[in-house]
């Protein structure tokens, strides 16, 4: 209209980054990991059904897209992975396990006084250099079992690198997320042994109740 003040140009937003860390990688990263992890040679080709239980769920759940659900499955195996009965996991692939810390009065830990920023930071950091590593033995023993995976070895290089140099994560995780992809895609699934059949429990302990 006359008299009105000329508007400036719109300028469009840029775009938004893309989710590096939604819950659907987060799964991911835990799910291939652990396919891999019931692989392993410590089981005799054949680990007990009730851990298989609920990695087949948590694999159900995701292949739906109930992100959530899967979650609380691979939760649950964590669980079990901490049992003693069972034998334990090399490193990486025991940080699997849920946490179970020792007794100890909160003024023992180191990061005690630092503030919850900076634990969180901490916490991130550690996260990312475990997630390489688990990728890396994953990798390497996919690469043992005559698995192709020749395609993976450069990204896992240049995440390894930026992990070292302290890359934003953001920057790593978009290359070891296709090598999950990759791994879940590739690695069959682990069998129960012979004439056993995985149990389909309608619950599974999560952390909080174990």
């Amino acid at each position: 209209m006359p008299g009105a003040p000329n508007r400036p140009p719109e300028i469009a937003a840029p775009p938004a980054p893309p989710v590096t860390d939604a819950v659907e990688q987060r799964v991911l990263r835990r799910l291939a990991a652990s396919r891999v992890a019931l692989s392993l040679d410590l089981w005799k080709g054949a680990p007990n059904p009730e851990l298989l239980a609920p990695l087949e769920s948590a694999e159900a759940a995701y292949s739906r897209g109930d992100w959530r659900e899967a979650d609380s499955r691979l939760d649950a195996l964590s669980v079990r992975f901490a049992e003693p009965r069972w034998p334990t996991l090399p490193e990486p692939f025991r940080q699997l396990r849920v946490a179970i810390p020792a007794p100890q009065p909160p003024q023992w830990d180191p990061e005690f006084t630092l503030p919850a920023e900076e634990k969180e930071a901490r916490r991130a950091r550690r996260l990312l250099e475990t997630q390489v590593a688990l990728a890396r033995a994953s990798v390497e023993w996919a690469q043992k079992k005559g698995i192709d995976v020749a395609d993976l070895t450069g990204p896992l290089a240049s995440a390894a690198e930026k992990q070292t140099a302290g890359a934003p994560a953001a920057d790593v995780y978009v290359l070891v997320d296709p090598i999950w992809g990759a791994l879940r895609a590739r690695v069959p699934m682990p069998k129960p042994p012979a004439g056993r059949v995985v149990p389909t429990p309608a619950r599974e302990p999560t952390p909080e109740e174990a």
